[in-house]
């Protein structure tokens, strides 16, 4: 009797073990697991892990290039998307996603990116990639594209013969230095309990230089060869996420696909299309209050350009959101004459002030065609490890970028449910606890 009785408590300690592993259940439904990077249930999370701040820090550091990038995405008349998220943005991730891809399922950690379509994975074989890779031998459902497939015509930096059949290839430069090579391929995407057959995505066969991807990278952009765009009716280009904060070390946010589980009584804006950067999702703002002040801003910087791509996105890799300098510079004035200084730079931020002076501190309100967004305290600002000094947690656009283009960035986004309606062109916003 002792022993079976030791044999059910044992059981039932695991049980429960398994019942409160954050890490040790995906939802039974559509939904998918959005885990902070640097997070308990990241396979990329530090044996050590550092200050909340200095994590913040670090991924903040990287959006320069970061918004560089996305400045720079000007659709060629030959190229709807690029294959892979170019530049610098494979080394930049900050929420990753489970997903299985093959048959049988192959478990990769992807990031999760708003502002790129076409997925990509590196692929065993891959010189210089990760440990962890894609096997198409062991797929049942593995199939090649050639270049005279639609798909192909996608790709960005295509190395296709003129005339004849050969397998869709392309290489891409990022980082300055790092360089990429992959074949167009498809297979089955496992999502939670849905399976997106014929999926199309980057398969990677080599890298080069400093920089060595995740996983992968799950395209979630506006483009034909999204996720969204390919899964079709699956999911009707509906998809909502809830970013949870990177406080969160031991909690995961998530990512519900298809119109089933959303919001119904949700404020939304429209959502904006450039043809010349046509896998941004924009917004109208229209103005930006600083506690009951709504700061003056001329129109032009507010104002969406389709023909230049000038206006505001909204995005889920940056890390800061950027304000061209005039609105930055707007919101900065109005901020200090509350706030008692002085006032510091740290990294990134340039309004550091004494934490004492929090309590003084205004809400910053950003107002969209048919919906205002009060940032709590916890989006905007951010604490030194020691606690004593506070920083207003936007930036202004980096110098070095030639853009008119604002982003609002995961940091502010977090604890909130954002709603993309791809097909009826709206985007929603509500408060939710991410955890």
């Amino acid at each position: 009797m002792d022993f079976i009785a030791t044999i059910l408590f044992l059981a039932l300690v695991i049980s429960s073990a398994k019942a409160l592993d954050p890490c040790g259940s995906q939802p039974d439904d559509s939904d998918l697991l959005v885990i902070p990077i640097y997070g308990k249930c990241s396979p990329f999370n530090p044996p050590k892990p550092d200050s909340w701040f200095n994590t913040v820090m670090n991924m903040a550091s990287k959006d320069p290039a970061r918004v560089k990038y996305l400045s720079s995405l000007l659709a060629q008349k030959t190229t709807a998307v690029p294959i892979a998220s170019g530049q610098q943005v494979l080394n930049i991730g900050n929420y990753i996603v489970r997903v299985k891809i093959g048959t049988p399922g192959q478990l990769m950690f992807m990031v999760l990116d708003t502002s790129n379509d076409v997925a990509w994975v590196p692929c065993s074989g891959c010189t210089r990639c990760s440990a962890t890779t894609f096997s198409p031998n062991t797929s049942s459902t593995y199939g090649s594209l050639d270049c005279g497939l639609p798909q192909c015509a996608q790709v960005r930096g295509l190395s296709c013969p003129a005339t004849g059949s050969a397998a869709c290839s392309f290489n891409q430069s990022y980082g300055g230095d790092s360089s990429f090579s992959a074949n167009l391929v498809r297979d089955s995407l496992g999502l939670a309990n849905d399976i997106v057959p014929d999926f199309a995505f980057g398969c990677i066969n080599a890298i080069s230089g400093g920089s060595v991807p995740p996983q992968g990278l799950l395209g979630l952009g506006r483009g034909p060869m999204s996720l969204i765009s390919q899964s079709g009716a699956l999911y009707s280009g509906v998809f909502s996420y809830c970013l949870p904060s990177f406080k969160s070390y031991y909690f995961s946010g998530s990512l519900k696909l298809g119109a089933v589980g959303q919001p119904k009584n949700i404020r939304t804006t429209p959502l904006l299309k450039s043809p010349h950067r046509p896998s941004l999702y924009y917004v109208n703002l229209t103005g930006i209050s600083v506690g009951r002040v709504q700061v003056p801003i001329a129109l032009e910087y507010l104002a969406f350009n389709p023909n230049t791509g000038a206006g505001t996105i909204i995005d889920s890799g940056t890390v800061v959101t950027r304000f061209v300098q005039p609105i930055y510079k707007a919101i900065r004035d109005e901020f200090v004459k509350h706030v008692k200084g002085p006032f510091t730079t740290i990294g990134v931020f340039d309004t550091c002030f004494d934490a004492t002076a929090e309590a003084e501190a205004p809400l910053i309100t950003l107002h969209f065609e048919g919906l205002s967004m009060t940032l709590p305290m916890e989006n905007s600002f951010l604490h030194t490890s020691a606690g004593s000094r506070a920083c207003l947690a936007i930036a202004p656009v980096p110098n070095n970028v030639n853009a008119a283009m604002n982003v609002i960035a995961n940091l502010q986004q977090q604890n909130h449910r954002i709603l993309f309606d791809v097909i009826n062109s709206r985007l929603g916003i509500a408060r939710e606890a991410c955890n």
